[in-house]
């Protein structure tokens, strides 16, 4: 068994839209970001790199890559699944967080669950994601950025 961790941010603009899981949410406001800024993709993809030891997403998808411009996050994540599974490893479960004053995500989350779950092949029961405010505290409170948090449980074989 295998644990990885992975947390992202990005900062809040005009012009954007914003996607979380692969999911477009109604907003004034989207995520600034070489790629479409998913945070919540690019912690779980983060954490799944990283249980496997296989570094973090900036060294499989750099922003400098023009190959990266915008694409979905949602490819990114079947490319960090296939990845793992060619190392051997299989996902046990996905606990995630996303940290964001605004807006409400709870009417999102299951089409979120079943986007991921979808990508990587596995239940959607293995998926969990949560969405929390930090009560008007720090950027996130203020609605500069929203951040996210992960944590995957990976198996070998």
């Amino acid at each position: 068994m295998r644990i990885g961790i992975g947390y992202d941010v990005h900062r809040l603009t005009e012009g954007r839209q914003l996607i979380l899981g692969g999911v477009e949410i109604a907003s004034e406001k989207g995520l600034l970001g070489h790629s479409d800024a998913d945070v919540l993709l690019h912690a779980i993809c983060d954490a799944l790199l990283g249980a496997a030891a296989l570094g973090d997403i900036g060294r499989h998808f750099p922003d400098t890559s023009q190959e990266f411009k915008d694409i979905n996050s949602l490819v990114l994540m079947e490319r960090t699944g296939q990845l793992i599974k060619e190392q051997g490893h299989t996902v046990v479960n996905i606990d995630s967080t996303i940290i964001a004053q605004r807006p409400k995500l709870a009417p999102y989350i299951d089409e979120m669950v079943i986007n991921i779950a979808r990508v990587l092949n596995i239940s959607p029961g293995q998926v969990n994601i949560k969405a929390t405010t930090t009560e008007g505290l720090g950027w996130e409170g203020s609605e500069a950025g929203i951040a996210a948090q992960a944590v995957v449980l990976l198996k070998n074989g």
